[in-house]
């Protein structure tokens, strides 16, 4: 791409999935001057370092654990969910860093998770045809001509609740909540609770005479005050241009320009068009980048998307997220692994096992089912192993409440109780729970790749 590129250029390109019917341009044009004047909820250096710490992992050294809600709401904001998803972040990646013998790098679907592209522009109820939800940032979820306006005044209300998340969880990343010990602790809980958890106690366990013998040693928080702090990173979906523009600066210190919404931003599956905005958007600014790579991407058109968007070919600049569906994911992403190794691209692949997975149930609720998502997961490290590349990561809806939205996990949630706890504005998401026996399934699996990985060097 030869074109000049400016926070604005985007504008001169198609654009799918932004709408188009706010009722006043004016008030749109006013909410995004205001968010010009406000503060960077992140800043460069910030972004710079998980660049650094992604160059890491498309290296092979690390491994990306990404996670959070589907859609974020203005209804369900609170502190305590802000913590529990953290939480359990922390506990997932304890889990994958002892098994997988690599650090892993934690970023959060948080601070920004608003806006999210919708099969259809408009839904009918009982035969009244209203817009589609589109995300709290845009328009309300209930069923109403008022609700289902597009309102500029939601942008300035997400850019608030995203302010007061990253405060939250800066606190918690530096404030002593991350304790590696207190995490553990908490994991233990789990195994304890969980119907699978003899399978999980042998690791438990291990990940505990670690701690008593650093503890022995005098590695301890007191003592060594990292085990207490943790580095900790947002991500959202770069869909509602307007607003990423707003909040798009040049870094004094480089001269770059970042998008300072989020430390990383995507491209989703339905806006990865390489004439389309988002791709426009997306390749002047300096954070990391991640793009959806889904069934119907045929190697030409990745390696043409992947030159335009990190045509340096800068290591951590681009997460390539894989969403196949457990069904598809052996016929499509070896050759699209195969051809970013050959042409010697230097990414980071991760694993997105949600989207493809999803079906309807018999009582109508849209749903996931667990063992669906873990087989894909387990696919993905299978096929990435044989293609001599690196399963840098997952990424995954989920939530640290208790809530019914996916089928299965160790409690064998079952259709009819989708209905208990059914809180998600969008797409159904882990519970805490199947996420963390997620992430004890997924170490069980790097462990024995990790084991493997001597054997087949001497060989």
């Amino acid at each position: 791409m030869t074109r000049r590129w400016t926070p604005g250029s985007w504008r001169e390109q198609p654009a799918k999935h932004i709408p188009s019917d706010y009722p006043e341009p004016a008030e749109l044009a006013r909410a995004e001057a205001e968010l010009r004047r406000m503060p960077p909820l992140v800043f460069a250096g910030e972004a710079r370092r998980l660049k650094s710490l992604l160059a890491e992992v498309s290296a092979g050294r690390a491994f990306l654990l990404q996670g959070g809600d589907c859609a974020e709401s203005f209804k369900e904001f609170s502190a305590d969910n802000i913590r529990d998803t953290f939480r359990l972040i922390l506990q997932m990646a304890v889990v994958l860093t002892f098994a997988g013998g690599k650090p892993v790098v934690k970023v959060g679907r948080m601070a920004g998770q608003f806006a999210k592209p919708r099969s259809a522009p408009v839904e009918t109820v009982d035969g009244v045809t209203l817009p589609s939800y589109r995300g709290d940032n845009i328009n309300g979820m209930e069923f109403t001509a008022e609700a289902r306006t597009p309102d500029p005044d939601r942008l300035i209300k997400s850019y608030a609740q995203s302010s007061a998340t990253l405060n939250l969880l800066r606190a918690f990343a530096g404030g002593g909540y991350a304790d590696l010990h207190n995490i553990h602790r908490w994991t233990l809980g789990f195994v304890d609770g969980s119907p699978q958890g003899a399978r999980y106690r042998e690791l438990s366990d291990k990940i505990s005479e670690a701690l008593t013998f650093m503890q022995a040693i005098g590695v301890t928080p007191q003592s060594h005050p990292d085990l207490s702090r943790v580095e900790f990173f947002t991500s959202h979906e770069a869909l509602l241009l307007g607003y990423e523009e707003a909040l798009t600066r040049v870094d004094s210190t480089s001269g770059d320009w970042y998008d300072v919404s989020a430390h990383l931003i995507w491209i989703g599956e339905r806006t990865r068009q390489l004439d389309g905005a988002h791709v426009e958007f997306c390749r002047g600014v300096k954070n990391p980048i991640g793009l959806k790579v889904g069934p119907s991407l045929e190697p030409d058109d990745l390696l043409a998307l992947i030159d335009a968007l990190n045509p340096g070919d800068e290591p951590g600049r681009l997460t390539l997220y894989g969403r196949f569906g457990a069904d598809k994911i052996a016929a499509r992403l070896p050759r699209l692994m195969r051809a970013t190794r050959d042409a010697g691209r230097r990414l980071v692949w991760a694993i997105d096992p949600m989207h493809g997975n999803t079906q309807v149930a018999a009582n109508g609720y849209k749903t996931r089912p667990f063992d669906r998502i873990l087989a894909e997961v387990k696919s993905f490290i299978e096929i990435a192993q044989a293609e001599g590349v690196h399963p840098g990561g997952v990424h995954l809806e989920m939530t640290g409440q208790n809530v019914t939205e996916c089928l299965g996990g160790a409690r064998a949630l079952v259709e009819g109780e989708l209905a208990q706890r059914y809180d998600t504005h969008c797409d159904p998401r882990l519970n805490g729970e199947q996420a963390l026996e997620l992430a004890f399934l997924v170490a069980e699996k790097l462990k024995a790749e990790r084991e493997a990985s001597p054997l087949r060097a001497a060989q």
